[in-house]
């Protein structure tokens, strides 16, 4: 059992998680991609679709300015994510911690995929053809412009809003009608999970961080601090 856990440390399960995420993501927005032509929906229940959308900005189709800020800032909070990862490993935080901040990174950075390379090896999806690989750099948009594929669409309650309701009295509504897809729903588990499970490790944040900031300029740090284990 020992031998078990010191193979498996906190580190090693972190890169696990987020490799076999980010795998699952693109395997499933590939295959969207290049079966499905663009606002296709297959219906699987009277509550769930694949509906094949695309966006140009954040998790669930929402939008935030230029498109390359927006990329740019991800990359950003990946490596910022990335970086507390690893800094929480090597201070022994909580496994279950480590595990949820993997879910929340290996989310953002399959969006980043999206925008970084599908541009440069998809060709335009199209509502009358199915979208194909193209040689790299020949794509339908830059580097960092590629839009982000959304499938999953839950329609779980139809009906109407009374009409005493400020603003949508009388308009119909669907819940939930936001399109997302895999990446996504690992950030908001991720973060939900975080809320509710990881409260105390959330109020070390700032410790965690000018620890880690302090050991990454001290010259005194202990070259035998490799992070393994973790408490469950």
């Amino acid at each position: 059992m020992n031998s078990k856990k010191k193979i498996l440390t906190d580190g090693r399960l972190a890169w696990i998680i987020v490799l076999a995420i980010l795998v699952v993501d693109q395997l499933i927005k590939i295959w969207v991609k290049t079966h499905m032509t663009l606002g296709s929906s297959i219906e699987i229940t009277n509550w769930f679709y694949i509906a094949f959308i695309e966006n140009k900005g954040m998790a669930f189709g929402m939008t935030l300015g230029s498109k390359v800020v927006l990329s740019v800032i991800r990359i950003v909070a990946v490596s910022a994510i990335g970086w507390f990862i690893w800094q929480t490993v090597r201070q022994h935080g909580r496994t279950r911690y480590v595990v949820l901040l993997s879910l929340i990174a290996a989310g953002a950075a399959g969006n980043i995929f999206d925008s970084m390379f599908y541009g440069l090896i998809f060709s335009n999806s199209s509502p009358d053809y199915v979208s194909y690989f193209v040689p790299f750099g020949t794509g339908y948009a830059s580097f960092l412009m590629g839009r982000v594929v959304d499938m999953f669409y839950f329609p779980l309650i139809h009906g109407t809003f009374p009409m005493w309701f400020p603003l949508w009295g009388g308009e119909s509504f669907t819940f939930f009608s936001p399109v997302f897809n895999f990446a996504d729903a690992s950030i908001t588990v991720g973060v939900i999970a975080m809320l509710i499970f990881c409260r105390k490790d959330l109020e070390s944040f700032n410790a965690t961080v000018d620890k880690g900031l302090h050991r990454e300029h001290s010259a005194s740090s202990s070259p035998t601090d490799d992070g393994k284990g973790g408490k469950q």
